[in-house]
């Protein structure tokens, strides 16, 4: 990658990208002690907010495109820094420069190209519905169910969206899906700094969904649970959005579903990020998974707003990880050495992490990942 210098004016082209409140940091490092990536190598983040501060950001390390927005160290400061939001901005600025990583670019072309950033074709959208007997969404429907585009396009991940259809269909759920009219949420390539092409996607969703009579969106993801909810009422959007977590603890406490099986495993619960510390829905996984017969509970020795990054977010999906420096790493060795049979997540990057990690650290035959649809599900009548 090029070395990119911002100076003269720096710190004003910062602040305008949305990265204004670098000016608050009075370098107490503590945002230093709560990034996972001091766990594994050495990541300064007050020397990026410092450089911020001065308009000066050199990209000829990777520092700028290591952090994957989990937002523990927003949770951490005193000050009320967004650090993300910096990091955001800064990325934005070299963006438009055009002087992202290579594998950014490629996802971006996917992205405008084709609305998914693995580059599938958009006829293929909704082929892991194929023979469950699920309607497109039309002017009517209850409730729009957006599994996203790694459930929908991803094999490790299409039992996840099956699952989820599964468990609407047996509560009775009026729902129904847009396949090929809908787009990736746009949430990622924000994050990596990419405005202009989250703009087109959003504002293409926007008018699909308007178009389409959509007033209650259920999704997968908390990436577009964030980007449903928080950002994308900023463009004209009005719809309610609710995280499939919070509808599965609503069905439960309404009756609506009836378990049939003992599970009798010993499950613990990684907390993602942007469902957990960006959103705050902590509880209604757990009152889910509490209530699923034979399970036991464990917890991850950083748990809820201390919960340790996969890795996935801010882009990091999309760009390699050196081993050795593999959060997702970390976490299943936990899993494994706290005895747990099952962990279990609830949103599609950490489980593709998780699953990968399986293999890197030869671990595949201790331990199962899973969503919390799939055990769900496989308890169900």
């Amino acid at each position: 990658m090029e070395s990119v210098t911002i100076f003269k004016e720096g710190a004003d082209a910062i602040r305008e990208a949305g990265g204004e409140t670098f000016k608050l940091c009075f370098q107490c490092s503590l945002c230093a002690t709560a990034c996972p990536w001091n766990i594994v190598r050495n990541f300064i983040v007050p020397k990026m907010l410092r450089q911020a501060q001065f308009g000066l950001a050199d990209f000829e390390d990777e520092e700028w495109w290591l952090c994957t927005t989990c937002g523990a160290c927003v949770k951490r400061c005193p000050r009320g820094v967004e650090v993300t939001d910096i990091v955001r901005a800064v990325r934005r600025i070299v963006t438009e420069w055009g002087t992202t990583p290579t594998s950014l670019r490629s996802v971006a072309a996917s992205l405008g190209s084709v609305g998914n950033p693995l580059g599938e074709r958009r006829e293929t959208r909704a082929d892991w519905a194929k023979g469950l007997g699920i309607k497109d969404f039309t002017n009517g429907t209850d409730l729009l169910y957006f599994p996203g585009c790694m459930p929908a396009y991803d094999p490790r991940l299409a039992s996840v969206a099956q699952a989820t259809a599964t468990i609407l269909q047996q509560a009775g759920a009026n729902f129904g899906i847009l396949g090929s009219r809908e787009n990736c949420c746009g949430e990622s390539i924000r994050r990596a700094g990419n405005e202009d092409l989250f703009q087109y996607l959003a504002k293409s969703n926007i008018e699909t969904f308007t178009g389409s009579g959509v007033r209650t969106i259920i999704v997968t993801s908390p990436h577009c649970y964030t980007t449903f909810k928080n950002e994308y009422p900023e463009l004209g959007s009005s719809f309610k959005v609710v995280h499939f977590t919070q509808y599965l603890a609503g069905l439960l406490k309404a009756g609506k579903l009836q378990f049939t099986r003992d599970l009798n495993k010993k499950v613990i619960y990684h907390d993602p990020c942007y469902l957990g510390r960006h959103n705050g829905i902590y509880d209604e996984p757990r009152e889910v998974l509490k209530s699923i017969p034979g399970i036991e509970l464990i917890e991850f020795p950083e748990y809820r707003e201390k919960s340790i990054c996969c890795g996935g977010g801010g882009g990091r999906i999309w760009m390699e990880t050196k081993k050795g420096e593999r959060f997702a790493d970390l976490k299943v060795e936990q899993a494994v050495e706290l005895g747990a049979d099952i962990l279990v997540t609830a949103c599609p990057y950490c489980i593709i992490n998780f699953k990968d990690s399986l293999l890197t650290v030869g671990k595949s035959e201790a331990l199962e990942v899973r969503d919390i649809s799939e055990l769900v599900v496989s308890v169900l009548g």
